[in-house]
């Protein structure tokens, strides 16, 4: 099941807001609404009003705006605000916002963004089946499912559109949230949380 996310962009330019849309509905593995806001004064009425689990904006344009006020008057309490890097910027600003993303990031690294920006605040994402599988994030049970059914490395990158090195990563971020570090483990996890059925399970 894809992680689900109603992103709003707040950004003047148009090339950039929309560009930047096209991109984020096109990222696998999610479905998401985008909400493209053009000025930052309907900015807090198009929150009211569309609710998003995510807020995209460059810095200088919050630079009056009070985070903890956009998320109480939106009745958006846990919405994370993003930094859209378009120029250079004060750190002490951009300390404000729960992650940042560049011009120069590719749909992949942004993708590992939202999840790991959803998956530290346990919102979003699909309905989970107990405790330890709320630890993890989508894409981990869909590197789960492909480990237990006997798939490389090499073959769940190629599959998932994700690097060798990403993989590797998302295997041992898997192992410790689960403190299991063997495939027999992870295929016990899988059956047990109905990930996979048995028959789907290379012998």
């Amino acid at each position: 099941m894809k992680l689900s996310l109603k992103i709003a962009i707040v950004e003047p330019s148009v090339m950039v807001r929309t560009g930047l849309g096209t991109l984020l509905r096109k990222l696998s593995g999610m479905q998401i609404t985008v909400v493209e806001i053009q000025e930052v004064e309907s900015l807090l009425e198009s929150l009211r009003i569309h609710k998003p689990d995510v807020l995209i904006a460059c810095p200088q344009l919050l630079l009056h705006h009070s985070f903890h006020r956009l998320r109480e008057e939106s009745a958006q309490a846990e919405m994370k605000i993003i930094a859209l890097m378009t120029s250079l910027c004060p750190m002490s600003l951009l300390r404000m916002f729960d992650e940042q993303i560049s011009l120069y990031d590719t749909p992949e690294q942004i993708r590992e963004k939202l999840e790991r920006l959803i998956d530290a605040s346990g919102d979003g994402g699909t309905v989970e089946n107990g405790e330890e599988q709320q630890s993890l994030s989508a894409r981990e049970k869909e590197i789960v499912i492909c480990v237990v059914k006997g798939m490389t490395n090499r073959e769940i990158a190629d599959k998932l559109f994700l690097s060798a090195h990403t993989v590797i990563t998302h295997r041992r971020n898997i192992a410790r949230k689960l403190q299991i570090h063997s495939p027999s483990g992870l295929t016990i996890y899988a059956i047990v949380n109905k990930l996979v059925e048995l028959k789907d399970i290379k012998q």
